[in-house]
């Protein structure tokens, strides 16, 4: 058995019988360990059309916890600029989620900013 984190916490039975990968990846998104990763996953995919290709090429979306979207950038004028932009790219972001799940933009600064993505 795997001992990943909340594995035990799983309450669906465990039997022999086949499933399909789509009903797998149906259950899985149906819990909030990995849907939580979902919205943050779609922004790498379009942050290039949030924030333009030059910014996107000096910062990137690392976590979205509670409205916050933190932001990484590769240096402090960098993060400048995402402060700046910070509501125009929240807006782009809520409208690349089809929500309005970013209320706050949040910028740190890193040397990469895409490491441990």
């Amino acid at each position: 058995m795997p001992h990943s984190k909340g594995w035990r916490n799983r309450k669906d039975e465990r039997t022999r019988d086949g499933s399909t990968i789509g009903d797998i990846v149906d259950g899985l998104m149906r819990e909030r360990t990995f849907a939580r990763g979902v919205p943050i996953g779609q922004l790498l995919v379009d942050w290039p059309s949030v924030v333009g290709p030059r910014l996107a090429a000096e910062c990137a979306p690392v976590s979205l916890e509670s409205g916050v979207l933190v932001v990484a950038a590769s240096d402090g004028p960098w993060g400048a600029q995402v402060r700046f932009l910070a509501s125009e790219i929240r807006n782009k972001a809520n409208a690349a989620l089809g929500s309005k799940e970013v209320t706050r933009v949040h910028v740190v600064v890193r040397a990469e900013p895409r490491k441990g993505l």
